[in-house]
């Protein structure tokens, strides 16, 4: 990375039922700091922020899944952090013929 910039994150889109999990198990799932398989995702992009939204409905549109804004990215140390109480987004499972996820 090369500029000094951090990624702080409001929402956590999780596999449904997920955040009753964490919730009841909180120190042994600790959902809302990140550090579980359970966050639905795994592809991070970045844009300027107007065009965030129009992405969003684009990605839906092609490809039939929903994307979300998870977050900003401010000057900073070169980290990422969650807030200290982050909107959890759940994610239904949706069966699609012939593929796995």
């Amino acid at each position: 990375q090369k500029n000094e910039v951090s990624f702080v994150i409001h929402n956590l889109p999780v596999i449904a039922k997920m955040a009753a999990v964490a919730k009841s198990k909180s120190q042994m799932f600790p959902l809302s700091q990140g550090l579980v398989s359970e966050l639905s995702g795994g592809l991070l992009i970045c844009l300027p922020r107007e065009q965030a939204a129009a992405f969003c409905k684009e990605i839906e549109a092609i490809e039939g899944t929903q994307a979300w804004i998870i977050g900003i990215v401010e000057k900073g140390e070169r980290m990422a952090r969650i807030i200290d109480k982050p909107r959890v987004i759940e994610v239904p499972f949706k069966d699609k013929e012939g593929e796995l996820w």
